[in-house]
């Protein structure tokens, strides 16, 4: 019998490559949007209704998921967006509706799910991460916050888990060429005094963008992932992440003066 996995965030992005990459290897993948109406028509796999910043649509969500479905073997949590700004200029409010979406969004997926996951003594639980959820960069303190928070609370959670025979993942993708720039948030009001760096910040991206891979490795990586029985907890991936989490470990001073150096060019 097919798989049947549940991507959030399906309508684009790193959540569209995946989902249909696995629909394309045999899975059945349902996807999840805020307003999945608008892509019945063109998209091969079936989408459902999800809001990660409504309390109702979470709480119901699972119920109209299980009417439709007798089980689910696996959770790729993918659903979130990005602030980016300097960390002064970003209002708490945004910085706020950055950790409900990206952090307590996902977790309450997740809770939503794992009542079905125990009862079945089974499952998978994917998480897509950052690399800056393991090394942070100017210009996304609370995007890098959200992702650190994700880190830290599923390598709690893969231990509880791990008598109910559900097993728990991360993907941290470095720079990848997708859409995420093009539908951050930003702040307003800009502090004169950031102005130097704010332009040094603008150059280092588009320098980054440029020599961004092609995202669909992201979506390879988590294809393995999802065909391994016991897959490691960090799964990094992309061109130079390696190097990042040795000078994150070891040598974070060495990366420090790095990333200033790049940011000065």
């Amino acid at each position: 019998m097919k798989q049947t996995i549940l991507i959030t965030g399906a309508s684009s992005g790193f959540g569209l490559l995946i989902a249909n990459k696995l629909h394309q290897n045999g899975y059945n993948v349902i996807g999840t949007s805020r307003n999945p109406e608008k892509y019945v028509a063109e998209l091969p796999f079936k989408m459902i209704a999800l809001d990660l910043d409504s309390e109702q649509s979470i709480s119901t969500f699972s119920e109209r998921l299980f009417k439709q479905i007798p089980q689910l073997d696996i959770l790729i949590n993918n659903a979130g967006f990005l602030v980016s700004g300097i960390a002064e200029e970003i209002p708490i409010d945004l910085g706020r509706k950055q950790f409900e979406t990206n952090f307590w969004g996902t977790i309450k997926v997740t809770n939503a799910i794992l009542p079905h996951f125990r009862k079945q003594k089974f499952g998978k639980i994917i998480t897509v991460g950052s690399i800056v959820g393991l090394v942070s960069f100017p210009n996304a303190a609370y995007y890098a916050a959200s992702k650190h928070a994700l880190e830290g609370y599923f390598k709690s959670l893969r231990y509880e888990l791990n008598e109910f025979n559900i097993s728990v993942a991360m993907i941290e993708p470095s720079a990848f060429k997708t859409s995420i720039m093009d539908n951050s948030a930003s702040p307003l009001n800009k502090i004169e005094a950031y102005n130097s760096l704010r332009a040094k910040i603008e150059k280092f991206t588009v320098e980054l963008v440029k020599s961004a891979e092609d995202p669909i490795i992201v979506a390879e990586k988590i294809l393995k992932v999802v065909q391994t029985d016991q897959p490691k907890f960090r799964n990094i991936v992309g061109k130079g992440t390696s190097v990042l989490i040795n000078l994150q470990h070891f040598a974070y001073g060495i990366l420090e003066k790095n990333v200033l150096k790049q940011l000065n060019k």
